[in-house]
């Protein structure tokens, strides 16, 4: 049985929160459980309408899937997903132009599955070290992985927060998918840039490893995030899988 604890904040600059999260420990579907975390964009309320309904979208076509394979299953999700979002954008002034980013992951045993779409992360987190298993899908990210850019400048770069890929950006979308063996005492971070923006892996690997309990880290990260500026929305799930 996992143990897992979520939380959202709106941060200290933003007076709407876009993102949305949602945590499942028990079966959706064929999926033995369900994680997401999706971080909107778009003027008015098109951010947190974007977020809200993607999440959503993907519960309901997860729980619905024909499919038994875990890429399958997420990615007809997120493609369904996609396509309502777009034509929701067409039908509206107020939400033309709306998206979001999402990053989905199930766990099966020691074995877990990742989708991701735009620059929300999973990390996996450990006493010794803290990976980020998806890759950015950002503008900066793209100029670093090129070598046109050091990960110190991308980090206060003023167009780091130019996503290159995202729910509703086009009709054709692609998912990246990642599988993770995990190891005793690994623990799963899945967040918003509203966190990564704000601390450096290694402190968040810092606050992971030095705070008691689920709740009290994911509290701690976003404390951190806040004391730091608080430039946009936290969103935080942790997964301890219990490998």
């Amino acid at each position: 049985m996992l143990k897992t604890f979520s939380i959202t904040d709106v941060g200290k600059k933003r007076k709407l929160n876009q993102d949305f999260v949602y945590t499942s420990e028990q079966p959706v579907g064929s999926l033995p459980n369900l994680f997401i975390v999706a971080d909107g964009m778009g003027g008015h309320n098109a951010g947190d309408y974007a977020s809200k309904v993607t999440v959503e979208t993907i519960v309901e076509k997860v729980g619905n899937s024909a499919e038994t394979e875990r890429t399958r299953i997420l990615e007809g999700a997120i493609q369904a997903a996609n396509a309502l979002i777009r034509a929701k954008a067409k039908e509206s002034a107020d939400l033309e132009g709306m998206g979001t980013t999402v990053v989905a992951a199930t766990c099966h045993g020691n074995s877990l599955c990742v989708a991701n779409v735009g620059d929300s992360r999973l990390y996996v987190a450990n006493h010794k070290e803290i990976r980020q298993i998806t890759k950015d899908h950002s503008w900066v990210a793209e100029m670093v992985r090129r070598g046109g850019m050091g990960k110190e400048e991308a980090r206060y770069h003023p167009d780091r927060n130019i996503i290159t890929r995202a729910i509703g950006a086009d009709d054709e979308l692609k998912v990246d998918f990642f599988t993770v063996q995990l190891k005793e005492g690994d623990l799963i971070l899945m967040c918003t840039d509203g966190l990564t923006n704000m601390l450096e892996d290694e402190e968040i690997r810092m606050i992971l490893n030095g705070a008691r309990d689920m709740v009290e880290k994911a509290e701690e990260l976003v404390n951190a995030a806040n004391e730091r500026g608080g430039r946009d929305n936290i969103s935080v799930i942790l997964i301890d899988p219990l490998v």
